[in-house]
């Protein structure tokens, strides 16, 4: 059996700083994607697309009701 991930579940100063100096160099952005690589839970991977597309770093290719894809400004 699969143990379960433990993921952060506060953002603390690494873990933004991380975020905007990292996601906006991915070339594929989702919720999915910073969940496995900066292993934070999804409802702060929600919460920091949702913030980098606001400021401008990222923009959305793909909305889907299930899924949102986002990819950095060249």
């Amino acid at each position: 059996m699969k143990d379960k991930a433990q993921h952060a579940v506060v953002l603390d100063k690494a873990t933004y700083d991380r975020i905007y100096k990292e996601v906006p160099t991915f070339k594929y952005i989702s919720q999915a994607i910073l969940i496995e690589r900066l292993k934070i839970n999804g409802s702060l991977a929600r919460i920091a697309i949702r913030q980098l597309a606001k400021e401008g770093h990222i923009k959305k290719i793909v909305h889907h009701h299930a899924q949102l894809i986002y990819s950095a400004l060249k």
